[in-house]
């Protein structure tokens, strides 16, 4: 197969690299209904306590609107609860529910193990390298 152009291109690269990751991923989890975004506003919510929305669509490097729809969904699973913010009454405050943070025990270690299975051919060196050179494309 000739692809031309394509075998040059960094950012055709990584997005082949992305779908097969992406595959994984969903192989891995989907039976936990948790995307990558999910997973990524859970973890987010977990290490900073009383977030807004906007801080975590800021956080996240997504609109507002998404963030708005990676939260509801997170609240139909049980997993995100929204209370009202101590320091902004226009604002709602994000907190993991008691089930939530149980859910992040098995999601992260499922997360882990598809990590460890997708960089297997990486020394860790490789992967210390490949997170520098991507951050740096960010």
């Amino acid at each position: 197969m000739e692809y031309g152009v394509l075998d040059k291109l960094v950012g055709y690269a990584i997005r082949r690299a992305q779908i097969r990751i992406y595959q994984d991923f969903l192989d891995a989890l989907g039976h936990l209904a948790i995307t990558p975004p999910r997973f990524s506003a859970m973890t987010i919510i977990q290490c900073n306590s009383a977030m807004k929305l906007t801080e975590l669509a800021s956080a996240m490097g997504i609109a507002r609107s998404g963030a708005v729809e990676v939260v509801n969904s997170l609240e139909k699973l049980g997993y995100v609860t929204r209370t009202d913010s101590a320091t902004d009454r226009r604002a709602f405050a994000l907190a993991l529910t008691e089930n939530g943070k149980q859910a992040m025990h098995e999601i992260t270690a499922a997360i882990e193990d598809h990590d460890a299975r997708i960089s297997a051919r990486l020394t860790k060196d490789e992967q210390f390298e490949l997170r520098r050179l991507l951050d740096l494309l960010g």
